[in-house]
């Protein structure tokens, strides 16, 4: 477990996070009410405990809306240390591409995410995140646990005193691809059904008889602003874009609206999701399992 002691950097970096929140005139319980954070995790960044992540300072930064200069100064301290280390020396430093998506997400009014082939990363559980990333390179140490927190520190957007209304559209074959075995999918699933009732939060469902996977493209997350412009960030098999220009926006409006016109309704696909999670279930006891999708709307 990190220490956290404070350093003179660690200091450093704390006065000037209490600096630009009060510049933004935000009280540190109001800024964790608009984080979704707890009270005393503000004083943490602010006194330099560390052990703080990368992310935490990216997201604290975002919601106090600093200039980009600003963000980059503050964000190169974060990674320094007294002997020279970053905050929190778990592993590589947070990607500018990810950087780049958490200043988004933070301060987004509206997401709509759409996943073709994995449960959307802000609706992921615990589980379901170790194991997927365990197919990557780096499966064990500092690093992985780096990305695991990274991933996670994320989701405290549904605990926000005004979170952004959030559409996830999520096709079948995400829901169908194994990842851990039949109890964690249950386990993965039934987090979904639970996220549905969220207020200002909808899990909607694309059927493979709907839409076959791929109709819609790579996954994307169309993000809409107060008084900005959308942004879309999209991913394929080589790069990860963010995408601001009209022609653009203009294109995937259209995409947005061609899955809500596929996916189930809020209501369906809760009784989709939870006859998945029951044939999951089933499937963890040895009992036999439907090969069909999950029937909808019957008794």
């Amino acid at each position: 477990m990190a220490t956290e002691e404070s350093t003179a950097r660690t200091r450093e970096l704390g006065g000037e996070l209490k600096r630009v929140r009060e510049q933004a005139k935000l009280s540190g319980h109001g800024l964790a009410r608009l984080l979704g954070w707890p009270a005393p995790k503000i004083s943490r960044l602010e006194t330099g405990k560390r052990g703080v992540s990368e992310v935490e300072v990216a997201m604290f930064l975002a919601r106090c809306r600093v200039t980009p200069d600003e963000m980059d100064r503050l964000m190169r301290l974060a990674r320094l240390t007294d002997d020279g280390y970053r905050l929190q020396d778990n592993g590589d430093k947070l990607p500018e591409e990810l950087l780049s998506l958490i200043k988004l997400e933070t301060t987004a009014e509206g997401i709509l995410d759409y996943e073709p082939v994995l449960i959307p990363g802000l609706l992921q559980t615990e589980s379901y995140v170790r194991e997927f990333l365990r197919w990557g390179k780096h499966s064990t140490g500092p690093a992985f646990e780096s990305r695991v927190n990274a991933r996670l520190a994320r989701q405290a957007i549904f605990n926000r005193q005004w979170p952004p209304r959030l559409t996830f559209c999520v096709h079948e074959h995400a829901l169908r691809a194994m990842v851990g075995g039949p109890r964690l999918m249950h386990e993965q699933i039934l987090h979904l059904v639970l996220t549905n009732s969220l207020p200002r939060c909808q899990v909607r469902v694309i059927p493979a008889d709907a839409a076959p996977i791929g109709m819609f493209g790579g996954s994307f997350r169309f993000m809409r602003f107060a008084d900005d412009p959308p942004v879309v960030y999209a991913q394929t098999h080589t790069a990860s874009l963010f995408l601001d220009k009209e022609k653009e926006i203009g294109r995937y409006r259209d995409l947005v609206n061609d899955l809500e016109l596929a996916a189930l309704g809020s209501g369906e696909s809760r009784e989709w999701l939870a006859d998945l999670a029951s044939e999951y279930d089933r499937a963890e006891t040895g009992d036999d399992v439907s090969a069909g999708p999950p029937r909808i709307g019957l008794a």
